[in-house]
């Protein structure tokens, strides 16, 4: 059966108009259709408008702030505090970016830490904001109010997978990361569940401590393995740990804390090359090292060395010329959120 395609306005006007329509501030609802429909251009489907059902419940009950602004905790000029106030995480999110974006090209650098936030969604969407600027850019983000991922060597879930993005400018466009402490995620799994299906991979572990593909088992007590897995699962445990203190501890708000509901921590760093060895010497680098991955020998069975991002920038082109091709079940997720607020879901093409 052939997967319909929507064009990426129309998605756009539809998202924007659920979310104005449920009541968040007009410039807030912009941002989080553009993020999550973002998401699903550059194929991070589990990160995209399948969210958009949870997070208008969210508005619904309480959950999600609809009005007003951030609170300012501090601002040394380039290290700067929100309080998010639980405030939509992708306005939050991308105007952190915005500021950080100034702020490096004043000081060299920049970090923007957010408090409380609602869930921001993909990190990757957000980074082409500085990289369009020639700037260099990172993303971490943990939610303290989940616990999904227990301590390497332990069996109960402690943190979530606190994913790092990082956005690196090269000649030839940006290098794209977007990675996690975990090696897969709580959407994926829940998406799974829905479906009937299994990881391809034991990703989990059940709550004895076996391995496991079933997503079932976190409905029993079972965690998202770290990165690395049973293996070298210290790995991920690591970075999961400096995500923690990298955004719940500089924002001085986390678990310690036990906040209730959907929360998020974040925080955003940006460098503007031109401030340490220049912003050409910085592209020769960059341009020699992306260079070199692609010309570097395919090992059997892979056609070509892509760097990180590659797949995504070519599926956001090809979605924008051709149609975004939903996961099956988004649209109809939004069906019973745009009756009730009387807005139209997009045809497809």
């Amino acid at each position: 059966m052939t997967t319909p395609r929507y064009a990426a306005p129309d998605l756009l006007a539809c998202a924007e108009a659920l979310f104005a329509a449920a009541g968040l501030d007009t410039e807030k609802a912009a941002s989080v259709a553009t993020y999550l429909l973002e998401a699903d251009l550059m194929g991070h489907t589990t990160h995209g408008l399948a969210l958009a059902g949870w997070y208008l419940q969210g508005i619904a009950d309480g959950v999600m702030k609809k009005s007003g602004s951030f609170e300012t905790v501090s601002d040394r000029g380039p290290s700067v505090c929100w309080n998010g106030n639980r405030l939509p995480g992708a306005w939050l999110t991308s105007e952190a970016v915005k500021l950080a974006v100034d702020r490096a090209g004043r000081f060299g650098m920049a970090t923007v830490v957010i408090g409380n936030s609602h869930h921001i969604g993909a990190l990757a969407a957000y980074l082409p904001i500085a990289t369009q600027k020639g700037m260099m850019v990172s993303i971490a983000s943990s939610s303290p109010s989940g616990a999904q991922v227990a301590p390497f060597g332990g069996l109960k879930g402690l943190y979530t997978p606190n994913p790092v993005a990082h956005g690196i400018p090269t000649p030839d466009g940006p290098i794209l990361i977007d990675i996690s402490a975990s090696i897969t995620t709580v959407n994926m799994a829940q998406r799974l569940i829905r479906e009937g299906r299994e990881y391809e991979a034991a990703w989990l572990m059940d709550a004895e401590g076996n391995p496991s593909r079933d997503p079932k088992v976190l409905e029993a007590g079972g965690t998202l393995l770290p990165t690395g897995g049973l293996d070298h699962g210290q790995k991920g445990y690591g970075m999961a740990l400096f995500a923690e203190a990298l955004t719940q501890g500089l924002a001085g708000y986390g678990r310690a804390d036990a906040p209730k509901g959907t929360n998020a921590a974040v925080t955003v760093q940006v460098w503007d090359p031109e401030a340490f060895g220049g912003r050409d010497a910085f592209l020769k680098q960059t341009g020699w090292l992306a260079d070199a991955c692609h010309a570097n020998p395919p090992r059997s069975g892979v056609a070509k060395v892509r760097l990180p991002g590659e797949a995504a920038l070519a599926r956001r082109k090809s979605a924008l010329e051709n149609g975004v091709a939903l996961h099956a079940g988004i649209i109809e997720s939004l069906a019973p959120h745009a009756e009730r607020l009387g807005v139209a879901l997009p045809r497809p093409l």
